[in-house]
């Protein structure tokens, strides 16, 4: 049963429907002058009159939130598909990049030739799962380094190694010791996509194309990212959220084999995904959606310590569909992003997934990560992080407590989760010092 509206959600609501005959917001208490500024970011109200409106206000929370989402008065409506705006992946050194690659099985050598148009030009981090018995196989040509289970122990210690880095989740050591402002992460069952005219998809580009044009969480754009090559902002979009705010992780898809969990694939064991869609979206604000781990790109400066390993299952496997490490990071990242003022970006590029795995025997370990979504979904929806947590750490560690408080009586696999979370911030924070010149 819906909890019924409060009479001061009703009141902002009804302020929202009004803004353009309201003529002084100052007598408002800061908390509800907020919530209204967000509603009327949300909403797509936000006019040159009513900015001024409440910058007027004289508020500093108000005025950081404006400062912070890059809202200027002063309006020049410039294309943003003009060169003058548009900040493509060619201007990115290669050595700002750093491709982080969980290996989870012993022979890359097919792996990495299938990756080494794209790949080659870049600094690899390769991590080997600690679980991971036999030596790895890799191919030479590349610029790279080889993390082992001995490795990780000697930066975080034993114990973290054991209940954060294996499996999938290998690769968050990767994140944790890379010191390039981009990192692209793609598992080792995949090789590179065709687009619907056979040619290759460069992952990287893509992912760093979306990583250094705007996102626009604020109010959605119809006809999808506008600093897409041939797009644009449609007629309606507010000019005041055009020059929109730093995208942080992108979220690339997945051709052939796509990112199901075993309920589904073992319902449609046939199924593949052959729709290549051209087109990249900014997620909206306050919309959660689930990050897969396979291929993304993010902003390591921006965001890197809210991709964690935290969420693992008592009977985690060695396939996709058996974990939802990812999924969780994936609903941290965002509440971060949300709260920051920076967005999230899903659809290209695409990466072709190779055939493994029993969807059926899956089934069996990760029915408990299924459940579990029923209660962490609705978690994340309604979780709110205060104006003093101000870098990704103070957010994460403010979610930890919530996560603590609302999810751990439910179940001990979150109170476990709320603990590694804040394990990982004090492993970043050690490990950041350490890297430090």
């Amino acid at each position: 049963m819906r909890t019924p509206p409060s009479l001061v959600s009703l009141a902002i609501d009804s302020a929202l429907a009004h803004l353009s005959n309201i003529s002084d917001l100052s007598f408002l208490p800061d908390h509800i002058l907020i919530d209204l500024f967000l509603k009327t970011l949300r909403a797509g109200k936000l006019t040159e009159k009513i900015l001024k409106l409440f910058i007027a206000t004289g508020k500093e929370e108000v005025l950081s939130h404006i400062e912070a989402l890059n809202i200027q008065l002063v309006l020049t409506p410039v294309l943003p598909t003009s060169k003058k705006n548009l900040r493509m992946s060619q201007i990115i050194d290669d050595n700002d990049v750093d491709i982080v690659i969980g290996a989870l099985h012993p022979d890359l050598t097919s792996f990495l030739d299938e990756w080494r148009p794209v790949f080659s030009r870049f600094h690899l981090i390769i991590v080997k799962d600690p679980d991971l018995k036999d030596e790895l196989t890799i191919p030479g040509g590349f610029n790279l380094h080889v993390y082992t289970k001995s490795d990780i122990d000697k930066a975080v210690g034993s114990a973290s190694t054991a209940s954060l880095f294996s499996g999938y989740s290998c690769r968050y050591f990767g994140y944790l010791i890379s010191q390039k402002k981009y990192v692209v992460s793609i598992d080792d069952d995949c090789i590179p996509a065709r687009d619907n005219n056979g040619g290759l998809i460069d992952a990287v580009a893509q992912h760093i194309s979306n990583l250094t044009t705007p996102a626009t969480p604020f109010f959605f754009n119809t006809l999808y990212d506008p600093f897409c090559k041939g797009a644009d902002f449609v007629r309606g979009y507010p000019f005041s959220l055009r020059s929109g705010v730093t995208c942080a992780l992108s979220c690339g898809l997945w051709l052939n084999l796509a990112d199901y969990d075993a309920p589904t694939q073992a319902l449609k064991p046939g199924q593949r995904n052959s729709r290549y869609v051209d087109a990249v979206l900014t997620v909206p604000v306050r919309t959660m959606l689930p990050v897969s781990g396979i291929n993304i790109g993010f902003n390591r400066e921006v965001v890197g310590p809210a991709l964690l390993p935290a969420l693992r299952l008592a009977k985690e496997g060695k396939f996709r569909w058996e974990t939802v490490e990812d999924i969780w990071s994936g609903m941290c990242v965002k509440v971060v992003c949300d709260h920051l003022g920076v967005g999230v970006k899903s659809g290209l590029p695409y990466v072709w997934r190779k055939e493994r795995g029993d969807a059926i025997e899956s089934l069996k370990k990760e029915w408990e990560g299924v459940k579990l979504m029923e209660d962490v979904v609705p978690f994340f929806q309604s979780v709110r992080l205060s104006q003093a947590a101000v870098t990704p750490e103070d957010c994460v560690i403010e979610m930890a407590a919530a996560v603590k408080e609302r999810l751990g009586p439910v179940h001990p696999v979150f109170a476990r989760a709320a603990e590694a979370m804040v394990e990982w911030v004090k492993l970043w924070k050690v490990v950041r010092t350490q890297l430090s010149p």
